[in-house]
């Protein structure tokens, strides 16, 4: 049990909407309540919601962390990660269940978070080294590197409340970071740095890692995730929903978000942007055999042809298509578009074209990717956009694993296309 940091153990948290916030009373407002007995007092109570609404912010999670086990916490907004990190920062109290922490813990939940407004940056660094048990010479041993991480020399001795957000949030994970916690908690709040920063937090959360102190992460960077953590755990409406390796469970919750859509699927419903001069209006995905026949499913290295649909509410001059892969983590892979090979879409008003794109081989290894399309000109104008229209699953080729390996960044494969106008608009019959 010594090597357990944190132990959590059915942990729920209520919250009741519309109950009315406790209002301070008067002494003589309270002994007239007192006088009107206990029926009144359960009419009033907190555990007379029959006219509320209960929310489950949290519903029996439960979970061990090992002391130096780093684990990033996912989900969508709104799915409890951040009522989690309050209650095992012990500034909410849970509804049932416990959570106990084994170590001097160091939370970073939101901008500022327990720092005083009238003192300044020097004095909010002593304080905050204070509440976790340090001596005044121990901070004082870690001042000159906080200052210098956070890059606010100038400002040590000005209140904090005149302080932008950069700075509060530079000034607040410095704090968190360098003040050697054994439990460090971090919620999205670095979100708000520029991208310097966050690559200097990701760098100094990386050095924290491999100093063996216990960090939990919660984060929507699943990049960050994956190359941070050794173990993640997904909530899902309150419940740990799943909890294994960052790089299965992200792609879990990737391909959650954008569920497969079948051939021939209608993207009228789908979030897009732009002008709307023309519109994708369908996708399809078919898999090739080695004789460029229709595959029942798509393997590393194998063919693939994707068609899309599109139709022109105005004229159309020049727009370029392109058709992009994601994989999981939201990394472009792939760019295709028929301007690299010289070819531009002209529509009239009200006419309709399919393009087509068709991949000798795509070497991507197994897994979950997402498709995206974009029609427009270059610097000019975003005609339609469908950051996620649909996803492809990739299998395992058989034949030879050497296709497997993922390079990041663009990569430029062979592929070639054609584009078919008017009447002959139509999906091809499969074999």
């Amino acid at each position: 049990m010594g090597e357990i940091a944190i132990q959590v153990q059915n942990l729920s948290k209520i919250y009741r909407i519309g109950v009315p916030q406790a209002q301070y009373k008067t002494l003589r407002e309270a002994l007239i309540g007192v006088l009107k007995g206990p029926i009144s007092w359960l009419r009033n109570s907190p555990l007379a919601t029959r006219n509320h609404e209960i929310l489950w912010a949290l519903r029996d999670v439960s979970f061990e962390i090992k002391r130096g086990e780093v684990v990033g916490i996912i989900g969508r907004n709104g799915a409890g990660k951040t009522t989690l990190l309050k209650i095992l920062s012990r500034i909410t109290e849970p509804t049932e269940g416990r959570a106990k922490m084994r170590g001097r813990v160091g939370s970073l939940l939101e901008v500022g978070t327990g720092f005083h407004p009238e003192l300044t940056g020097r004095e909010n660094i002593y304080l905050n080294g204070a509440i976790l048990g340090m001596t005044r010479k121990e901070i004082g041993g870690k001042l000159d590197e906080i200052v210098s991480f956070a890059e606010i020399e100038k400002f040590l001795d000005t209140p904090v409340k005149h302080y932008s957000s950069g700075m509060y949030v530079r000034l607040a994970f410095a704090v968190a970071a360098h003040l050697e916690p054994e439990i460090l908690l971090v919620d999205e709040v670095l979100a708000v740095g520029d991208a310097a920063f966050q690559k200097k937090c990701l760098g100094k959360m990386g050095d924290v890692a491999q100093a063996g102190r216990t960090v939990l992460f919660v984060s929507h960077n699943m990049g960050a995730i994956v190359s941070l953590c050794k173990r993640c755990i997904l909530i899902d409406q309150g419940s740990l929903f799943q909890d294994g390796s960052p790089s299965q469970i992200t792609a879990l919750y990737q391909s959650s978000l954008y569920p497969e859509i079948k051939d021939n699927s209608d993207l009228s419903a789908v979030k897009r942007y732009g002008s709307g001069r023309a519109k994708f209006t369908a996708v399809k995905v078919t898999p090739l055999g080695r004789d460029k026949r229709p595959w029942p499913f798509l393997r590393s290295g194998a063919a693939l042809r994707v068609e899309v649909c599109i139709r022109s509410e105005g004229e159309l001059l020049q727009a370029n298509v392109a058709l992009i892969i994601y994989d999981s983590l939201g990394y472009r892979l792939i760019d295709a578009n028929t301007a690299l090979q010289g070819v531009f879409l002209d529509l009239k008003p009200g006419q309709e074209a399919r393009v087509e794109f068709e991949f000798e081989e795509v070497l991507l290894r197994p897994g979950i990717y997402l498709l995206g399309l974009w029609m427009g000109r270059h610097d000019v104008e975003d005609i339609d956009g469908i950051t996620y229209a649909t996803s492809l699953s990739v299998e395992p080729n058989p034949e030879g694993m050497i296709s497997s390996i993922n390079f990041p960044g663009v990569y430029q494969c062979r592929y070639s296309q054609r584009i078919i106008y008017g009447s002959e608009v139509r999906w091809p019959k499969m074999e």
